[in-house]
């Protein structure tokens, strides 16, 4: 009694880290030995600390069982093992022969949770239930191999299935540039790439319709390899944000732009983006203070830059963080509107300066349809008495429709593409300087 006290955990009744950690060294030995392979399945209860903030920890404790008990009966059927890996976090193992068994047996995880029913209301992703996000591995012939491998990829799947909008499973795929390798080498460039110079900044122009003149730029971070070759950031800032190493690097950025731009008065403000993770972090505001005042810039000379999507959960330390960020005098611009699911709530919640408007919406101009939904959104933010950006201008007829519709400001290569700090501040200077009027004699 005992033994299996000590090897229990004692809420769901499931087996508990111990006792899962020597069933998986188990696994491992026969696929080692025997060549059996099998799966390894991380699963994370959705927004559960706002499920416990919303209902209560008694009730929470009865929507782990809950999940725990339907858990507990499907992976019996697939002669499984589950149990409880910490928190909200449960851990499958099971035998099986191919990829295609570890990924029905991770979406039949998704569904049976979502089956449940249970109600979850303070999420904000239009989803008003509690779900889960499977992230799966499964075993491969790979040197250097070791036990703590399958769980990492696991791990790093269920990180893609958060970032993709949870309540869905992926599976780790080794050829994909963002689960891969690939991303492990991403993950350690980023630890040396302020110091080795690995990572730049270039400035593109927004203009205001009005006056015609550039009277802001958005800072967008560029990394490059060892040997020069550049990282897309839609490869590396998804490892930053896994990694944590966006911290230090949104930090770099911020001073980099106030100390590169800002101080030496090329331009009149200048957007970062932010990532929520940033956000998040205790004492983020604080920082920020501190770098305006070593730099002597003014916080009214920043904007931060928040993407709208699901990540972006209604958080009341990421709304806190926006309150203290503005009382700086920091501008806060939301980005990509249109395009997630927050939008509007966001829109309720936070007084933004600035809505930038997808692309796409402008882009979508040639048919009647594309033009009335791009008109729908532009009356939609108008009316709460926002400024109107819209991105991806491109052509002189794209930018006769934005004074049309009497947009506040564009940004796209019609207005220029993104260049270094030291570009930027000669083309304005060339901008700033005097006609001379040759008279003849």
């Amino acid at each position: 009694a005992l033994l299996r006290l000590s090897r229990t955990d004692p809420l769901t009744g499931l087996e508990n880290r111990r006792a899962i950690d020597e069933k998986l060294r188990e696994y491992w030995s026969d696929w080692q030995k025997l060549g059996n392979r099998f799966a390894a399945i991380l699963i994370d209860v959705d927004f559960f600390k706002k499920f416990n903030d919303c209902y209560g920890h008694q009730e929470g404790d009865r929507c782990l069982i809950h999940v725990a008990n339907a858990l507990g009966e499907l992976v019996t059927r697939y002669n499984g093992s589950i149990g409880r890996y910490g928190g909200e976090e449960f851990i499958v193992l099971a035998r099986m022969n191919d990829k295609e068994q570890v990924a029905d047996l991770s979406e039949a995880i998704c569904r049976t949770v979502e089956d449940l029913a249970l109600t979850h209301e303070l999420r904000r992703d239009g989803t008003s239930i509690v779900t889960v996000s499977v992230g799966a591995a499964f075993t491969r012939t790979q040197a250097g191999a070791k036990l703590e491998k399958i769980i990492h990829e696991a791990d790093r799947a269920l990180y893609l299935a958060k970032a993709g909008g949870r309540n869905c499973a992926r599976l780790f795929d080794p050829t994909d540039p963002q689960s891969s390798d690939e991303s492990e080498n991403i993950a350690a460039l980023l630890k040396i790439a302020i110091d080795r110079n690995l990572v730049s900044l270039v400035y593109q122009p927004i203009q205001e319709i009005a006056s015609g003149r550039v009277e802001a730029v958005e800072a967008l971070m560029r990394l490059k390899m060892l040997d020069g070759i550049l990282v897309p950031p839609s490869l590396f800032i998804p490892v930053a944000e896994r990694t944590g190493a966006i911290l230090e690097l949104g930090r770099w950025a911020i001073r980099t732009v106030c100390t590169d731009v800002l101080a030496h008065d090329d331009v009149r403000v200048v957007s970062v983006n932010v990532s929520p993770i940033q956000l998040k972090t205790p004492g983020f505001a604080t920082s920020v203070a501190g770098i305006l005042g070593e730099t002597g810039v003014a916080g009214s000379r920043l904007a931060f830059e928040i993407t709208e999507g699901r990540e972006l959960e209604m958080d009341s330390d990421i709304l806190r963080c926006i309150s203290d960020l503005k009382l700086l005098g920091i501008k806060i611009w939301l980005d990509d509107f249109g395009t997630g699911f927050a939008g509007l709530s966001w829109l309720r919640l936070i007084d933004f300066d600035t809505v930038k408007i997808d692309r796409s919406f402008l882009h979508d101009c040639g048919t009647p349809k594309g033009m009335a939904m791009l008109q729908d959104i532009i009356a939609l933010v108008r009316n709460r008495g926002h400024k109107i950006l819209v991105e991806g201008v491109e052509t002189d007829e794209q930018m006769a429709l934005m004074r049309e519709f009497g947009i506040d400001k564009v940004q796209g290569y019609h207005v220029g593409r993104p260049m270094p700090a030291a570009s930027f501040q000669a083309k304005q200077q060339v901008q700033k300087r005097p006609f001379t009027v040759l008279k003849s004699a």
